[in-house]
């Protein structure tokens, strides 16, 4: 009977041990997730398709729609076509649209800095900013992909599921709002307004 006891310690004992452990590394410590509640998208700093440092705080105040854009996918035409509906519509309200190129998604925005510029700025007719390449998964994502990805999961895990993931950041700089690349920005206008009309 003691035997029996001392085994069923013992088990209990190791449950207990790989509970605490799961637990501990599945929760962070207070202390890293108030390093992470207090990082804002504001202290981002990223590269424009020129190549020169941008600092996020410059669009403090301002409605953002960040959107990792690719060229030569199936969503493009549309995509570009309903935000630059938005754009026009809603910039002088202070709304920005941030687009970044990403060619982790069937290599589909292959091109260097200015042939991207290029198809964007010319056969898109986008006026709102265009950003350097970057990676949106992986171990080497981009920061600012990092820290969205993190304040907005997604509904089967975090990762970017494909070209045209869509972030709304409110005028304090919450990421309020995700949207899957097959939400038309259109759809979301209503959400846009909402934010831009909040104090």
């Amino acid at each position: 009977m003691r035997q029996l006891l001392t085994a069923w310690n013992l088990c209990a004992l190791v449950f207990l041990s790989l509970a605490f452990f799961l637990y501990s590394h599945s929760h962070p410590s207070p202390s890293s997730m108030a390093q992470e509640s207090s990082k804002s998208i504001y202290d981002f700093t990223v590269k424009d398709i020129h190549g020169n440092d941008v600092s996020l705080n410059q669009y403090t105040g301002k409605v953002l729609l960040i959107v990792n854009v690719a060229s030569q996918c199936g969503l493009t035409q549309t995509n570009y076509k309903e935000l630059n509906v938005l754009y026009k519509k809603y910039k002088d309200q202070g709304l920005e649209i941030l687009a970044f190129p990403c060619n982790q998604f069937a290599g589909q925005e292959p091109g260097n800095k200015e042939e991207i510029r290029k198809v964007v700025c010319t056969k898109f007719k986008a006026e709102f900013p265009i950003f350097d390449k970057v990676e949106v998964n992986g171990k080497n994502a981009a920061p600012l992909y990092k820290y969205l990805k993190d304040q907005k999961g997604g509904i089967f895990g975090d990762g970017i599921k494909w070209n045209f993931t869509k972030f709304l950041v409110s005028k304090d700089g919450k990421v309020v709002e995700r949207y899957a690349p097959t939400t038309s920005p259109l759809k979301i206008e209503k959400d846009i307004q909402n934010l831009l009309q909040s104090s």
